[in-house]
Formats: structure tokens, C-alpha cells, sequence
């Protein structure tokens, strides 16, 4: 039975992959519909599992969003490289709790070396510790746990031990286009989403290190690498000398712009990045593996270690190798490791440095056709992102909906700067040239239905 359900899944799978580039992208309302047919109550017997298991491609498959396809660009998603795919379900079928070496010895030594290769990736210092958790929301979490732990244990508080209340108080400094998830990282850690200290950005959403605040007392400075909208930087290097100068911490969020730190022609914009103290990142990002997995690095390992690690009586810890879990905020997860092994293995450097460097150039062939086409580019294209306006509000948002619906690719919406404007954003592996000048030929075509 066993065999036969497994095989089951993986034909279904290859049939839905097989189809996502000829779909819509966005699903019809009618699938979406079908959903309904799925609430019941909870059934008194059991099914049987391939009846299962058809009932949820049935109904499920269509209702999905095609990101795992060569034509969404709603937001910064790669596509699963198919020997990323593979090494999932094979980490899955193991179901190993990769928490502590001595219990899962297989994925935890597979996860050093990706960890190992990682930091050599990006140029960070060697002796760097590393979390593999769900995704920039929690690597901003883990590596700012760290700073606390840093700027408290300088301060001679033991925050792990008291907690916030009676503690110093510690700035927080970051600039006004910070993604949410820093904020809300931030929140979770105590120091609060609204209490920061907020720096103003320039044209382009990078953070004016002329406008950095005077540094005192126990402080975090949070940078970007990658703005959510332009895909800017800010400048890391200039900004890191001036907070080292007043003894705070640097924290980057990397979530996809790390990545830019290792394709040659886009390297210089994430110059200094290497002088931070932690830094923050996806993997289902740039690196194209599956759902979910983020990255978050701490120069200071023991720094990560002390505001990570669990300790009990019946854990078989120990020394002499590294537990996964004295570095993220989960006891029990899974190998997610694994799969992003097996994607810097298949690809290797030179792999890796195509993606990148590939998906920038489709996103400037995306601002150069619609610009040619008499539409407002906002940003500069410097990486993956392209912000396009057709025109006043009322005009983008009816020409973004409508390409939605048109389903040849999938673009979102976005207020940049008080301007509303479409957001497109390149980063899966499967994207084409063919699929850009597709999605191109859809995206005017809608346009113009609007903009006579």
C-alpha cells in the first residue's frame, strides 16, 4: 500500500508540474469555489488513503497559485528546483527531528556543510554561527535575539536569565522602509515596533547614513539589503563604520538581497556587507527550494548559542559535534537543510551566480518593454525588483487586476513613496526569456485596454 500511495503522489505531482506553464497562473474563481466542497464534519470513519489523496489534488491543484511555475512575479518566490523537490521528499520520508546530532546524525551533519558552504558563499567570517529556521521573519527573530543577548551581556545584564523588565533600555535604529517582518521581530523580542529610532531614506528606499542618529548606550542598528519594493541597498559599509564607532550592533535583512553578495555584477551593492554582525536571509527565495526555509548568520556564534540553546535532563546533548537546536527557536523541526545542501551541490557557485544574474537581466527587460511601451518605471533597476505606474491610482489598480485575471503572469500591487504602482518580481530559476517577453506582450496588452 505503501508503494502504490507514494508512487500515486509522485505522478500526481509530475501531472501538476508538467501543466503549471500552460495554466493560469492565478487560480479560477471556480476552483477556488470547488474549496467548499471540502468542509464536512469531521468524518466518523476514515477514507482511504489514495481516495485521500485524489480528493485533495481534485479539489486542491487547481485552486493553487502557479508560483511554482515560470511566470509569477508577485513576490520575491522562487520556483522549487526539481532536485530540491526531490531531496524534500526524501528528507520527508526519513522524518528525521533534526534537532539534536546524536538522534539524527544523517541530516544535522548534511546541515553543517550547507551552513559551511553558505558562509563561504556570501563572504562572512568563517567562524560565523548559523540557523536554518522558516524564513526572514524568524532569521530576523534569531539573529536580533542575538544582538539583544550581545548589547545586554555588555551592558551586565543577563537578559536570558531576568527577562526585560528592570533591564536598561537599548536603541534601536532602522530605516523608514524596513520590512515589516524586522518590525515585527523587533515586537516579539520586547523592543518594541514602535520604539526605534527611525532613519530617513533616500529616493530609491535606501537609509542616508548622513541622517544616522548619534549612537549611545546599548543600541542595534538594522539595515536592509534588498528593499522590498526598489530592490536598493543601503549603504552597508559606510553605516557599519559609523555604528562600530559607538560600540552598537549591525544587523542586516538580507531576505533575498544577500544573495546579490554572490553573482560578480551585482556584488558591489551589497559592498561592506561582510562588516555586519548578523545577517538575515531566505532559501525559498534566490536558492529556488521548497517551502519554508530561511537562514539567519551571527558572527559572534556564542552570541546565538546563548540566546538559542535548551538544555534538559532527558536531551542526549553533547559537545563534540554541533545540535541544530542550540541555534534556532524550535526544539523539534524538520531537515530543511537538506534541500539546501542539495541545491548548492547541483549548482554549485557558478550555479548559483546564473540565477541571480539571469533573473536581474529579465527584470530589466521588463522595465525596458514597458517603459518603451510609454510607462512610468519608479526605481532603479539594480536587482530583481521593478516598479512600473500606467498611470493615476485608480488606472494601475484596474490594470493590475486585470492582468491578474488574464492569468498569463501574476503581478501585484504596491504604494511606494505615495505612488501606486505594480510590483514585479523576478527570482524563480524556471522563468525564460520566452516567459518575460510572454508576460510582457499580456502586461501591455491590459494596459492598454486602460490607458487610451
Amino acid at each position: 500500500m505503501t508503494e502504490t500511495l507514494l508512487l500515486n503522489a509522485a505522478k500526481r505531482s509530475l501531472q501538476y508540474l508538467e501543466r503549471i506553464g500552460s495554466r493560469k497562473v492565478q487560480p479560477d474563481t471556480s476552483a477556488i469555489e470547488q474549496l467548499k466542497q471540502l468542509d464536512e464534519p469531521f468524518p466518523a470513519r476514515g477514507m482511504n488513503p489514495g481516495d485521500v489523496l485524489h480528493l485533495l489534488d481534485e479539489r486542491c491543484s487547481p485552486a493553487t497559485m502557479g508560483v511554482a511555475g515560470p511566470r509569477f512575479f508577485g513576490f520575491v518566490i522562487g520556483g522549487s528546483l526539481p532536485v530540491t523537490l526531490a531531496a524534500n521528499w526524501l528528507a520527508g520520508a526519513w522524518d528525521q527531528n533534526s534537532a539534536l546530532y546524536q538522534i539524527a546524525p544523517g541530516t544535522a551533519h548534511v546541515e553543517q556543510i550547507a551552513l559551511r558552504w553558505l558562509i563561504e558563499l556570501f563572504g562572512l567570517p568563517p567562524d560565523s554561527g548559523g540557523a536554518f529556521v522558516t524564513g526572514a521573519t524568524v532569521a530576523n527573530f534569531a539573529a536580533l535575539a542575538a544582538a539583544r543577548h550581545s548589547v545586554y551581556i555588555k551592558a551586565g545584564w543577563d537578559i536570558e536569565g531576568k527577562g526585560l523588565i528592570g533591564a536598561p533600555p537599548v536603541t534601536v535604529v532602522i530605516g523608514e522602509e524596513a520590512h515589516p517582518s524586522v518590525f515585527k521581530s523587533l515586537g516579539l523580542l520586547g523592543l518594541g515596533r514602535n520604539r526605534v529610532v527611525r532613519v530617513p531614506v533616500d529616493d530609491q528606499g535606501r537609509m542616508r547614513a548622513d541622517k544616522l542618529p548619534k549612537i549611545k548606550g546599548p543600541a542595534i542598528v538594522c539595515l536592509q539589503a534588498g528593499n522590498v519594493n526598489t530592490g536598493s541597498f543601503d549603504p552597508i559599509g559606510e553605516i557599519c563604520k559609523k555604528a562600530h564607532g559607538a560600540g552598537a550592533w549591525v544587523h542586516v535583512d538580507g531576505a533575498f538581497g544577500l544573495w546579490a553578495v554572490a553573482a560578480p555584477d551585482r556584488a558591489h551593492l551589497a559592498k561592506g556587507i561582510e562588516e555586519a554582525d548578523s545577517w538575515a536571509t531566505d532559501a525559498h527565495k534566490w536558492l529556488n527550494v521548497p517551502y519554508d526555509s530561511g537562514l539567519a548568520f551571527v558572527r559572534d556564534r556564542e552570541s546565538l548559542r546563548a540566546a538559542m540553546a535548551i538544555t534538559a535532563e532527558y536531551l542526549p546533548t553533547e559537545t563534540e559535534h554541533r545540535n541544530p537546536s542550540d541555534f534556532v527557536p524550535e526544539l523539534s523541526r524538520r531537515a530543511r537543510g537538506v534541500e539546501i545542501w542539495a541545491a548548492l551541490k547541483f549548482l554549485g557557485r557558478s550555479g548559483v551566480a546564473d540565477i541571480v544574474e539571469r533573473t536581474c537581466r529579465h527584470a530589466r527587460r521588463f522595465a525596458e518593454g514597458l517603459a518603451a511601451a510609454g510607462y512610468e518605471i519608479l526605481n532603479d533597476v539594480v536587482l530583481n525588483q521593478v516598479l512600473v505606474s500606467f498611470g493615476d491610482v485608480e488606472t494601475t489598480q484596474k490594470v493590475i487586476a486585470e492582468i491578474q485575471r488574464e492569468g498569463t503572469c501574476w503581478c501585484g500591487g504596491t504604494v511606494w513613496q505615495g505612488r501606486t504602482a505594480m510590483r514585479i518580481s523576478v527570482s524563480s530559476w524556471a522563468t525564460t526569456e520566452e516567459d518575460v517577453e510572454k508576460s510582457l506582450e499580456a502586461m501591455i496588452r491590459c494596459a492598454r485596454h486602460h490607458t487610451k
